[in-house]
């Protein structure tokens, strides 16, 4: 994170604003719980430097400090493996400072928190769309944004996760001859998933499920869209 040093300099300056009769009346200066923060940031001893940055930002909420409390506690919690925590101080930030320089980060790294939960592929999506919808956030709202990019590339690999787990429940409607099921799921990938690398197979499945129940024109026109968009694909090679 940036200011790790400038910061202590300029907390000590405003540390005179917590006396005020607007301010939560504090056990500890300001300028000493950003110290001791830091001080097990750098001891890499992130729960402590977490409740530290949290102890700041909750003591001098009016802080100029404060949404950088915030942000150095979430991401303390994010190194430290608490998703959670770092979600919840991720979500105060926002909801107190939704017009900070920094609300890109906050949702980059709000993003990773769920990005680093994405499980097996067997398992049930939420959190991979949870990272998608976070990532997609960033890219609609800070498109020049540092971690646009990056979010980019998550955001490809997250949807081609989210295709591969509806492929395989719909590959286990095949076997159990639930057509309608998996009809319906290979068609979502079709639609909402066309630009992952599924898309090639789910059509090549659909041709096998209208073959099962006996609908020609349905599987001459996936045969013809798989041919069309996927020539030379591996998918379209085992067409008859």
């Amino acid at each position: 994170m940036k200011k790790l040093f400038f910061i202590l300099t300029m907390v000590a300056m405003l540390a005179g604003c917590a006396g005020s009769d607007n301010e939560i009346v504090a056990d500890q200066a300001l300028p000493d719980i950003y110290a001791a923060a830091y001080e097990q940031f750098n001891d890499e001893n992130y729960e402590e430097a977490a409740a530290e940055f949290l102890k700041a930002e909750t003591q001098y909420p009016s802080s100029p400090w404060a949404a950088d409390a915030l942000i150095m506690a979430a991401y303390s919690q994010y190194l430290d493996g608490d998703f959670a925590g770092a979600i919840l101080a991720a979500d105060r930030f926002m909801r107190f400072h939704p017009g900070h320089k920094d609300v890109p980060y906050v949702l980059y790294l709000r993003g990773m928190c769920y990005y680093r939960q994405v499980s097996d592929v067997r398992r049930e999506p939420g959190m991979s769309a949870y990272a998608l919808q976070q990532f997609q956030t960033l890219v609609q709202r800070f498109p020049r944004s540092e971690y646009a990019k990056n979010a980019e590339n998550k955001i490809i690999i997250l949807k081609n996760y989210i295709a591969g787990k509806v492929m395989y429940s719909a590959r286990n409607d095949m076997k159990k001859e639930n057509w309608t099921s998996a009809i319906n799921r290979l068609q979502s990938v079709v639609t909402d998933a066309q630009e992952t690398a599924m898309t090639p197979e789910a059509l090549y499945r659909l041709t096998e499920c209208y073959t099962a129940i006996g609908l020609p024109e349905q599987v001459h026109g996936y045969s013809e869209m798989l041919r069309v968009n996927f020539p030379e694909n591996e998918w379209t090679k085992k067409l008859k």
